[in-house]
């Protein structure tokens, strides 16, 4: 048993911005809530061995957890305050799993619903929402990461089949799913979604090792070697980058989200360890410099809520644009880097133990910070809306 108990929830919301979830958006709350706490320590294990429950991605699914507020034939309606709740909770207790929401949800399954044809929804929408089919979004090259507009993957048209041929990189689900949406370039240099099958002859998913974040979630190296799907294996809806941008776009609300919920459980641990830890003949929650952190703490938790709320309700009222999520998600990785770090070293030694949660979200964090687009390229981004003027080139 651990010395202390500092995972459990502790529901801070200092400005009462949760005070009025409707019903239906509390009750998907609440499943990923009841899901975070059964499953911690077995993904607090399976993240110290680097492996990848996998029965617990399909319980999700079983859940109806991981649409991401997805539309489409069969999906369960969920609002953007409903998916952003999700999000939040799953990540709180473990940023594995609050990336299989990202992957499985965010870019597999809307990338499919967005662009592609009824019968490509009709086969895959309502088994991937469900986990009972794994799916995984395979933009990044080994060379293209920040500028993933220039991909080299190829798909060459030969007669009724296309031929793709190029390489992937960190793409979550790769290597133990069952399709890929993968992003190449067709003939005419367009890039383009193509659903591809992970049994194929001439695709290699290999699992990425050695990582210190994410550890129970795989990402794989992939390699597509004359791959051969037929021609209504693109995704219809698919024409050029921007495309993929959309997609990119809608997600990064969700790692705002994803950031709040890692920052809200080493704030809680923080503050639990503190009321229970004791030095000096007092438990240190009485000293002043940890009243100051942790009224620090405090004061950035709130501003990431605040983010999320509003571009909650910008995103249901269909007025969120996408550089307003750039901002969010550039405010509120920062913020739980930051909180991340306070909490560690408040914990002391201790913080640095798995079964004190804080070091496993400090750097699940890192990831968070990085994927979905880069601190740098959301500042590009941003800047560009602010002055009218690209620093891309």
């Amino acid at each position: 048993m651990p010395d202390y108990d500092v995972s459990a929830p502790l529901d801070t919301d200092y400005y009462g911005v949760f005070a009025n979830v409707p019903d239906a958006d509390r009750a998907f709350w609440n499943r990923a809530r009841t899901f975070a706490v059964e499953t911690l320590d077995e993904l607090s294990e399976a993240w110290d061995k680097a492996e990848y429950p996998l029965h617990l991605a399909r319980r999700l699914g079983e859940l109806d957890l991981l649409t991401d507020g997805v539309e489409g034939p069969g999906l369960t309606p969920m609002s953007p305050l409903a998916a952003g709740l999700v999000n939040m909770e799953i990540s709180r207790g473990d940023g594995s799993m609050g990336t299989v929401v990202a992957v499985q949800g965010g870019l597999a399954l809307r990338s499919i619903a967005m662009f592609g044809s009824d019968e490509q929804k009709a086969t895959w929408l309502v088994p991937l929402a469900r986990a009972e089919k794994l799916g995984a979004f395979a933009l990044t090259e080994p060379d293209h990461g920040s500028d993933s507009v220039a991909l080299e993957t190829t798909a060459h048209r030969d007669g009724d089949e296309w031929v793709i041929n190029g390489e992937k990189k960190w793409i979550g689900n790769g290597s133990v799913g069952d399709v890929t949406v993968v992003w190449a370039r067709d003939d005419d240099g367009n890039v383009r979604g193509f659903l591809v099958d992970q049994s194929l002859p001439g695709y290699v998913g290999e699992t990425m090792l050695g990582k210190g974040s994410l550890r129970a979630v795989h990402q794989a190296r992939i390699t597509l070697t004359d791959v051969r799907i037929p021609l209504d294996a693109v995704l219809p809806g698919t024409h050029t980058f921007k495309d993929t941008a959309v997609v990119l776009f809608a997600t990064r609300l969700g790692v705002a989200w994803s950031a709040l919920g890692h920052a809200t459980a080493v704030f809680e641990a923080a503050l639990n360890y503190a009321q229970q830890r004791v030095q000096f003949g007092k438990p240190i929650a009485g000293f002043q410099i940890v009243q100051e952190r942790l009224t620090l703490m405090l004061s950035e938790l709130t501003s990431m809520q605040l983010h999320c709320i509003r571009l909650a309700e910008l995103d249901a009222a269909g007025t969120l644009r996408p550089i307003q999520a750039s901002l969010a998600k550039f405010h509120n990785t920062r913020a739980a880097r930051s909180l991340a770090s306070l909490a560690r070293d408040m914990l002391g030694g201790n913080g640095i133990l798995l079964e004190n949660h804080v070091i496993r979200h400090l750097a699940d964090i890192e990831s968070i910070h990085t994927y979905e687009g880069t601190e740098s390229i959301q500042s590009l981004l941003i800047g560009r809306d602010l002055t009218g003027v690209s620093a891309f080139h």
